[in-house]
C-alpha cells in the first residue's frame, strides 16, 4: 500500500475523521461470507455442470502451473479497484497448491487454463485470494464454477466457514458471490489526502475477484 493512503473500515469513527480532515475516497471494497449449512448444493452442482461445457473443471496440480501463470500474466492489468483488492502477480512458488492452499479451474482440451480460482484453508475457514477468467471466456459463468467447486470439495473435507471479497465496481463477481450464497457483511473504504488527489495510485494487496 502507498503510504499517503488508508484502507479502514466503513463502520470505523476514522471515516468521518478523514473525511472532515479533507481525505478522499479513492475506492471501495467488500467482504463476504457463506457457511456450509447456507449453501445450496443443488445450486453449486449446477453451476459446476455448467462451467464443463468447457472444460474439465478440476483441482490444479503441479502439471498445471505453466498454465496458470500463463492466465495470471495474461490478466493482471485487468483487476478492478485499489489496493484493498489488488491481486499480486504469482510466481511458481506461489501457484503451487498445498494442503492449505487449495486451486480450483476449468482446463480445456488442450490443457489451457481458462478459468482458476485460489483459497487458503486455516482449519475449518476458506478464504478466496483471488479468482480470475480468461478474458475470451467472460460472461459464461466460469468464474461461478470454479469458486462453486472448491466450496463443494472443501465442505466434503470439513471447511465450514467461506469468505471472499473484492471491489465495489466489480459487478460481475458480486452477482457471481450472490449466486453461490455469500452475503456481504464487511465494507472498506481507500482513502487518500487532500494533496494525493488525482494521482494514480498502485495497489499491492491481495484478495480479489475477477471473473467479468
Amino acid at each position: 500500500m502507498q503510504p499517503e493512503q488508508t484502507v479502514v473500515k466503513s463502520d470505523d469513527p476514522r471515516c468521518a475523521e478523514l473525511d472532515a480532515a479533507g481525505w478522499v475516497v479513492v475506492s471501495r471494497s467488500w467482504a463476504a461470507q457463506v457457511t456450509a449449512s447456507g449453501i445450496d448444493v443443488d445450486a453449486l452442482s449446477g453451476a459446476v455442470e455448467r462451467g464443463r461445457q468447457h472444460g474439465d473443471v478440476r483441482e490444479i496440480g503441479d502439471a498445471d502451473l505453466d498454465a496458470v501463470l500463463l492466465l495470471d500474466v495474461a490478466t493482471l492489468a485487468d483487476y478492478p479497484g485499489g489496493v484493498a483488492t489488488q491481486h499480486r502477480p504469482l510466481t511458481r512458488a506461489t501457484a503451487r497448491v498445498s494442503p492449505t492452499r487449495r486451486g480450483f479451474g476449468i482446463v480445456d482440451g488442450d490443457g489451457r487454463v481458462l478459468a482458476v480460482t485460489y483459497v487458503d484453508v486455516d482449519g475449518g475457514t476458506a478464504e478466496t485470494e483471488f479468482t480470475v477468467v480468461a478474458a475470451e471466456h467472460r460472461g459464461l459463468g466460469l468464474g461461478t464454477a470454479v469458486k462453486a467447486a472448491s466450496i463443494l470439495a472443501l465442505v466434503r473435507e470439513g471447511v465450514g466457514v467461506f469468505r471472499t471479497g473484492g471491489a465495489a465496481e466489480n459487478a460481475a463477481i458480486i452477482r457471481s458471490n450472490h449466486r453461490l450464497g455469500y452475503l456481504v457483511d464487511e465494507e472498506w473504504l481507500t482513502f487518500s489526502p487532500p494533496s494525493a488527489r488525482g494521482r494514480r495510485h498502485q495497489p499491492t494487496r491481495a484478495r480479489a475477484d475477477l471473473t467479468r
